[in-house]
């Protein structure tokens, strides 16, 4: 039966959210119902998060063609592809045992999306992942956009490079500060790991050094799934995609929730605000077959102060 873990309930309690948090439960399940099964075989791609060999916190994605994710059982998704050389968790998803994994699907052309958290492990040339939770999310703070294949004259895997770095250089700083959109990965003290999804307008993610971001909590589900698993855990990575081109920025470090009323009141529509610790940075260009329209961004957003 699913539950809260104290991390969890204490960042519920601390909100003020506990009883809303107990209904949003509701919304956490242990296996895939069918109607969420068609809208997997349907998606291009998914974002993954976990840890690396050193214990680092990543986020990254996997793209593949009809029938990339498939549901062979209810406790079981498969991802028909690996991450490539040089992808922050290649490493610990293509050798060794299974390794805890979150994971979220989206379909921005209609802001569906669900989230799906379990224990990862190659099997073939893709991912088996048997499941532990499966959490049903809102559509809020997501921007619409439609997908379509790179073209031959576009970038592909021969012009794929990787950088890395321990800070944002000042190119990698002006595309956090122009982001509507990243994906966070974090895991419990357990070791349990998740990955979600922030959004806004441009400019909702604060670059305040080359090595710390703030962005603003806004009203979501209660659940705290993510802030939970921080509170026990500091260690967070962060995905921020280039829709246009295809490349990605992976980050690295640690994160904490930032209560204080003063600060918050500087983020239009900020119920609270996460700071986050660069430790690593790795970026790869043509990362992603995938090219995506202009936003058409959310009427939930707030505006950006």
């Amino acid at each position: 039966m699913p539950t809260y873990h104290r991390g969890e309930i204490a960042v519920q309690e601390r909100a003020g959210l506990a009883r809303q948090a107990e209904f949003s439960l509701g919304g956490i399940g242990e296996s895939i119902p069918s109607v969420a099964r068609d809208f997997l075989a349907q998606q291009p791609w998914i974002v993954l998060g976990g840890a690396d060999r050193d214990g680092l916190v990543w986020a990254t994605q996997l793209t593949g063609g009809a029938g990339f994710l498939g549901v062979p059982d209810p406790r079981t998704v498969t991802v028909g592809a690996l991450p490539l050389p040089g992808d922050p968790l290649a490493e610990v998803l293509t050798a060794g045992p299974a390794v805890p994994t979150g994971m979220i699907a989206i379909e921005p052309a209609t802001r569906r999306r669900m989230r799906i958290n379990g224990r990862a492990r190659r099997e073939g040339t893709g991912l088996r992942v048997d499941i532990d939770q499966v959490i049903a999310n809102c559509p809020k703070y997501l921007q619409k956009r439609n997908h379509r294949w790179a073209g031959p004259d576009e970038a592909g895997a021969a012009d794929r490079t990787v950088t890395a770095g321990t800070g944002l250089s000042p190119a990698q700083q002006r595309k956090v500060r122009a982001a509507d959109t990243f994906f966070v990965a974090t895991a419990s003290d357990r070791g349990d790991a998740d990955a979600s999804h922030r959004g806004g307008n441009p400019g909702f993610v604060q670059v305040l050094s080359p090595t710390l971001l703030r962005w603003p909590d806004y009203v979501g589900n209660a659940m705290f799934l993510t802030l939970g698993n921080l509170l026990l855990n500091a260690s967070a990575g962060i995905l921020v995609p280039d829709w246009e081109t295809g490349d990605t920025l992976h980050l690295s470090g640690t994160a904490r929730t930032v209560w204080d009323a003063e600060d918050i009141a500087t983020a239009p529509g900020a119920q609270r605000l996460v700071e986050f610790s660069v430790q690593a940075v790795r970026e790869i260009t043509a990362a992603s077959p995938l090219r995506w329209t202009s936003p058409g961004y959310s009427r939930f957003n707030p505006p950006v102060g």
